[in-house]
């Protein structure tokens, strides 16, 4: 038996390759298995491998038909292929059968059969080799499962992928991507991805996109496709370049639609935004009423709005106008921030006849939000507006957008607000709310201003009345006063100076307190003043002035009302004088240089109390000036009583010479000095009693 040829068997190196002690030999040592079939099918030889592959011994194999020893499946492959090599005389290559070993490992093995011919060529013998193909199949498995793996991430993720050359040209096929953007394949591998980027994204996706191929680094972007159905969505990219060798042989990116996860974003963000104004415009509210709240006067008011329209609203201007019913017009608070009076009106009066922002929205009662110039325009019109006059005013303003808000109380005008902008103004609905919840707040705080306007009014001529119209006139002193309301509320106080000539000529000077305020308080007040002069009159002593007071107070006033007060008598010209106290602050004597000296007699008791009453000499040398004072001028919030004297005889040091020799001027300089950067909380009463320097005539 011999393999096809038609040439001698050749012999090298003494071997004869027929020999056949050395095809034994190389049956029992190759790592392949053998076997060989007569024509009719029958085992004629097989090597110890294929014995073991089979799992029959190879020598029970021989003359036996595969289907006498062999499992069914594996039978029907030899006999089958076998067959088809006797029948065609030609090879049967990868036949493949999968073995399990005794021990239970699963081997897979490759079958080949070939036809064997003599010299006559004619077929003696059919040959099988197996080659066990375990490894390179599992690899193969591997691979492929890998690649499902791949595949199905892939798919899971809604990528697309894509691949080109090292250069970025398009060389394969995408199919994905051209389901989604619609390109046909001509048009992909000519143009690539990019044809199906964004106009506005492309090229600085381009730019991108070659700076990666440039330098061989990965490339992200993000830009927008255009789709199959003419719209676009939102894709991140990520390519990066393969390398062998050193060198780029492609790229593989792959595109995942993040449009999803950009409108969500987008949501979250609007949400956001939308949250974020909702809190703004709350805080602001919630700012302007604090400050809405602080104001007592219409003034104020006024300042508060301007200030809320300038950062609240970027108003580029802010109007208030209060309406007087009288006159059926509106009166201007503030008319440097109305531009637009019509011509023909008051400078600082709009009747309600003509048409305006502020008009409309007092006739109305409803607030007016135009928009652009065309929105004003319509609105005038329709309110019977003279369309020329309109026409000039939009012609020569450059205001673009306008907001009236009506200040309602109970139902009842009181004027309007008036906001415009010099750019067109969007007033979204949350905007609207907020403006009318801004104009409630206004319309609270200028009714509020206006009636502490009035009873404030009311209550300051109330308590002047019920102190002196004038100093007396006396030659040989100087009497000066300053009297600064420290209530920020209508009460009046009980704070009270007084000067009158008694019988003999001397001078009477008192300054006194009476603790509280109201009514009560100036009620109090009246009564002590009144008996005071009385007092005086009859019996001038300082100390039997107060032990008379005394005796009125405990008869006519209550036990917890508080008084006090300094009383002096002076004689004009030398100066000579008495001075008692009933628990009032020290007097002060400022000497024509400006030296300051207080009063160290004792301060005794407030007025009421059951004390011996007890008078000191008290002289104002010529030249010299004598202060009396309520305690609002050296003692508040932040200020002790013993510090405010301190700082009282420091301020008289730094007074000019001109400010110490007048003591009108002097009183200016003492309550300003005193006042600044405090904030006032009482009344300040000040009474000066200044002996002019003798001359030579005299």
């Amino acid at each position: 038996m011999s393999a096809e040829t038609s040439v001698p068997r050749p012999r090298e190196s003494g071997v004869d390759i027929s020999d056949s002690g050395l095809f034994q030999g190389l049956m029992s040592e190759a790592t392949f298995a053998f076997a060989f079939f007569d024509p009719s099918g029958h085992f004629q030889r097989a090597n110890q491998l294929f014995g073991e592959v089979v799992g029959v011994p190879a020598e029970r194999l021989i003359g036996q038909m595969p289907g006498d020893v062999l499992a069914a499946d594996l039978t029907a492959l030899i006999e089958g292929s076998v067959r088809a090599v006797a029948d065609g005389n030609d090879p049967v290559t990868d036949g493949r059968v999968r073995v399990r070993l005794s021990d239970g490992e699963t081997r897979h093995w490759s079958l080949s059969f070939a036809p064997v011919h003599d010299d006559d060529q004619v077929l003696r013998a059919v040959a099988l080799v197996g080659v066990d193909v375990t490894e390179g199949r599992q690899v193969e498995e591997d691979l492929r499962r890998s690649e499902e793996r791949y595949r199905s991430l892939v798919e899971a993720q809604s990528q697309l992928v894509w691949i080109t050359s090292p250069t970025g040209a398009v060389i394969e096929d995408a199919p994905q991507w051209r389901a989604i953007t619609g390109q046909g394949l001509e048009e992909y591998l000519a143009h690539g991805w990019l044809e199906a980027v964004h106009p506005d994204d492309r090229a600085h996706t381009e730019e991108a996109w070659r700076d990666a191929l440039r330098g061989r680094t990965m490339f992200e972007w993000n830009y927008r496709v255009r789709t199959r159905a003419s719209g676009y969505r939102h894709f991140e990219v990520r390519a990066v370049p393969i390398i062998r060798h050193g060198r780029v042989v492609e790229w593989v990116g792959a595109n995942t639609d993040v449009t999803p996860q950009r409108e969500a974003e987008e949501m979250r963000g609007r949400l956001t935004d939308q949250l974020g104004a909702a809190a703004l415009r709350t805080a602001r509210l919630q700012g302007a009423t604090a400050m809405l709240a602080e104001a007592l006067t219409v003034e104020q008011v006024v300042q508060v709005i301007i200030d809320v329209g300038r950062t609240a609203l970027a108003a580029d201007r802010s109007s208030v106008a209060l309406l007087d019913p009288d006159r059926a017009a509106l009166k201007l608070i503030n008319s440097g921030g109305f531009p637009d009076v019509l011509p023909g009106a008051p400078s600082d009066d709009l009747p309600l006849t003509h048409s305006s922002v502020l008009t409309m929205a007092v006739n109305s009662r409803r607030p007016v939000f135009a928009e652009s110039p065309e929105s004003l325009r319509a609105q005038l019109i329709d309110a019977g507006g003279e369309e020329d006059v309109i026409e000039g005013f939009l012609n020569h303003s450059d205001e673009r957008a306008w907001v009236g808000l009506p200040l309602l109380a109970a139902g009842r005008a009181l004027g309007a607000l008036r906001f415009s902008f010099t750019r067109p103004q969007k007033i979204s609905q949350e905007d609207g709310v907020f403006l009318e919840a801004l104009a409630g707040q206004c319309a609270l705080a200028v009714e509020r201003a206006t009636l502490f306007e009035r009873e404030h009014r009311t209550a300051e001529t109330l308590q002047r009345s019920l102190l002196p119209d004038r100093l007396p006139v006396v030659r040989g002193l100087v009497l000066a006063q300053r009297f600064r309301s420290g209530s920020r509320h209508v009460q009046v106080g009980g704070d009270w100076y007084d000067a009158f000539v008694l019988q003999d000529g001397r001078v009477a000077a008192v300054v006194g307190d009476v603790m509280g305020k109201g009514v009560k308080a100036a009620a109090g007040m009246g009564r002590i003043r009144n008996a005071m002069r009385a007092l005086a009159l009859t019996n001038p002593p300082p100390a039997a002035v107060l032990t008379g007071l005394d005796r009125v107070f405990e008869a006519t006033e209550e036990e917890e009302q508080v008084t006090t007060l300094a009383y002096m008598v002076v004689e004009p010209s030398t100066g000579e004088g008495t001075l008692a106290l009933a628990g009032h602050p020290p007097p002060l004597l400022v000497s024509p240089q400006g030296a300051p000296l207080l009063c160290d007699a004792e301060p005794g008791t407030p007025l009421g109390w059951a004390t011996s009453r007890r008078q000191f000499r008290f002289c104002v040398p010529p030249g010299h000036t004598a202060v009396l004072y309520s305690d609002g001028l050296v003692e508040n919030r932040k200020r002790g009583l013993d510090a405010g004297l301190a700082e009282l005889c420091s301020v008289v040091t730094e007074a000019p010479s001109e400010v110490v020799g007048s003591p009108h001027m002097l009183l200016d300089f003492l309550v300003d000095r005193m006042l600044a950067g405090y904030e006032q909380d009482d009344d300040v009463t000040v009474l000066a009693i200044h002996v002019p320097p003798a001359t030579k005539s005299d």
